[in-house]
């Protein structure tokens, strides 16, 4: 952050690079441990001091290392100076939707949503490539920033940055990946609430990297767990090991304090109260354990019913699932079940309301929904096959019905298709509630002899927004079968379409000849430094992201003093873009005592006396004030 010294006061400008990963966790780690700097920088012997007995000893640890793991970790460092461009004609229901599809390189995004989404996102879901060697687009060189982006999304002249497929011939086949994943998951863990959960799909390619990769990013001790889901509805027969591989995986892991999957609901059709007992439903169920007499002897042993004096012993096996106290107390109360032959087996008779939970847990394997649904929900809404394996909307439904609730945001940051946003559209109108997406994807090319590209989609980024709007208009034509879903205009199922530019602001990066003369030359150039052919939307979504606020934030237009002024999220934060700004708009908006207020440096002509008017004037008023 740099300020900016007008007379005996200061102007704080608004920074226009995204959040200072490393700056803040430097300040977070000087205020847990004070005594570890020194004149503003660490001191490692004092800072080792301070932790004890929690620093290892010697170089040799266990962890995860690959070749090029410290350019990873520099990559998380590199702030971005782009921004997030509106295309409302690209749109759906832009003025209203609180939802977001974002053009992009997912690692420039996620740097530029830090400041806005911060500790914001319930679930975050994503189909990364898998890393088999033929699928994976990839640039050579996965640190190119914002500069690269732009050539390889064609928004300059210059030639376009080289992509290739990551073969198991090419060297650093595994690091490659890694370095590609590692800060994108740093950055994605930021973005979680305390409560949340991260959810990634993975083929054994990539498993055990990418498990030791998120232990090391969120912890081993917030796993959740893998669950398998039997992707493959029949063999496949091509298969030249002979072995088909049916399923993916799909890892889960909690940001901090582990919230959990909710559960299924339990199959209530299973309790009824046929003998009228006092006590409600009830169902029948067995009462055998899991251990065998040399196990656990104290779960083997007889057991008699009282009204036959019939005695029962359980397999030597499982032994049973109680103690005999606790089997004598049931039996006193009339809660086990014994049977009416002398070979049958005694059950336990469990009542509706002794259970503690209204759901029983998330099973481990899903094998009722297969990637052949995917394709055929692809087929369906465009007519063509648009997309290969997509993942079907159902199976990510049922992660959100788990995992977000009421205003909860979900973030798919490798969105393919667009089934994420999918499954989002899905369960809000299963169940009402109102949830908010964000869908970020590299507009990475299509073939040209395609039919894609027959039908005018040049990228993936397309084909996942396309798909939005034909879910969209299947929603509004009624073509939906579930009799349990609620119409679409009970549920946003619009989209805020942004795409990754350059700042809107010219950024000097020093790289200008610095003779006195080229020097007055370019303050001449940047004393108005908006790009001439950025519009005023475009600027005022570059501020609210820089500004920290979310990007589906509601703005409204005023007249202060005869100029327009926007008026951010009821009036929170007010931008004024005006070009001379007047002495008493600036009045009018210090009295209007938002908390925030934002204008162009150069709308003040060089005039000091009116800047530090300004500033004296707002600082009475409470309200943080700066320039851009």
């Amino acid at each position: 952050m740099t300020e900016h010294t007008s007379q005996d006061e200061s102007v704080m400008r608004m920074p226009l690079t995204s959040a200072d990963v490393l700056g803040d966790r430097i300040e977070h780690l000087r205020n847990l441990f004070p005594e570890g700097f020194v004149e503003g920088s660490i001191d490692f012997d004092r800072l080792r001091s301070a932790l004890g007995d929690f620093v290892g000893e010697g170089k040799e640890r266990y962890g995860l290392s690959w070749a090029g793991k410290a350019d990873a970790i520099r990559a998380i460092q590199a702030p971005s100076v782009g921004t997030l461009v509106p295309c409302p004609e690209e749109s759906v229901n832009f003025d209203t939707t609180e939802n977001l599809f974002i053009e992009g390189d997912n690692l420039e995004v996620l740097k530029l949503l830090q400041k806005s989404y911060y500790g914001k996102v319930k679930m975050i879901y994503i189909d990364p490539p898998y890393n088999t060697g033929n699928e994976f687009i990839y640039p050579d060189n996965f640190r190119e920033g914002l500069d690269d982006y732009l050539k390889y999304s064609g928004q300059v002249g210059e030639e376009g940055v080289r992509m290739s497929t990551n073969s198991e011939t090419s060297g650093r086949y595994h690091s490659k990946w890694l370095d590609m994943m590692y800060p994108r998951l740093f950055l994605a863990r930021n973005l979680l609430r305390d409560d949340g959960v991260f959810l990634a799909s993975i083929s054994e390619h990539e498993l055990a990297n990418l498990t030791l990769l998120l232990n090391e990013v969120f912890g081993e001790e917030n796993y959740i767990g893998t669950l398998v889901w039997k992707s493959r509805q029949f063999p496949d027969s091509r298969a030249k090991t002979r072995v088909s591989t049916d399923h993916e995986y799909i890892v889960a892991y909690a940001r901090t304090a582990f919230s959990g999957f909710r559960g299924i609901e339990r199959d209530e059709s299973k309790f009824s109260n046929p003998d009228d007992d006092s006590r409600g439903p009830w169902m029948s169920r067995s009462i055998l354990g899991l251990a065998t007499a040399e196990q656990r002897p104290n779960l083997h042993f007889e057991i008699t019913d009282p009204d036959t004096a019939i005695s029962y012993a359980p397999p030597p096996n499982t032994g049973w699932r109680y103690g005999q106290e606790r089997m004598a107390q049931l039996i006193n109360t009339g809660c086990i079940l014994f049977p009416a032959k002398e070979d049958g087996r005694p059950r336990e008779k469990k009542f509706r309301k002794d259970l503690e939970n209204e759901f029983v847990s998330f099973p481990s394997i899903i094998d009722d929904v297969f990637t052949s649904h995917g394709t055929a929900e692809i087929r369906d809404l465009f007519g063509y096959q648009a997309f290969d394996f997509p993942k079907p909307s159902e199976l990510l439904r049922r992660f959100v019905e788990q995992l977000a609730g009421e205003d909860d945001v979900v973030l798919d940051f490798f969105a393919g298709s667009a089934s994420m946003a999918h499954g989002v559209i899905l369960q809000s109108q299963k169940d009402g509630m109102n949830r908010k997406m964000i869908s970020i994807q590299l507009p990475e090319p299509i073939k040209e002899d395609s039919e894609l590209a027959t039908h005018g989609i040049a990228s993936i980024a397309q084909v996942g927004a396309e798909r939005l709007r034909l879910v969209k208009r299947q929603l509004d034509s009624k073509q939906v079968s579930k009799e349990s879903m609620l119409p679409s205009e009970s549920v946003d199922v619009g989209f805020r379409l942004l795409k990754l530019r350059a700042s809107n602001f010219k950024i000097w990066d020093g790289s200008e000849d610095t003779n006195p003369e080229a020097l007055q030359s370019q303050l001449e150039l940047f004393a108005d430094h908006v790009l001439p052919d950025r519009s005023e939307q475009d600027v005022l979504y570059e501020l609210l992201l820089k500004a920290g606020l979310p990007l589906t934030a509601a703005i409204e237009e005023k007249a202060v003093a005869e100029q327009k002024v926007y008026s951010i999220a009821e009036g929170l934060l007010f931008i004024c873009l005006a070009n001379p700004i007047t002495q008493e708009c600036l009045r009018g908006m210090g009295e209007l005592e938002p908390e925030r207020i934002i204008c162009l440096d150069a709308a003040f002509g060089g005039n000091d006396q009116l800047k530090t008017n300004t500033v004296l004037e707002m600082k009475s008023h409470g309200i943080e004030f700066r320039t851009v």
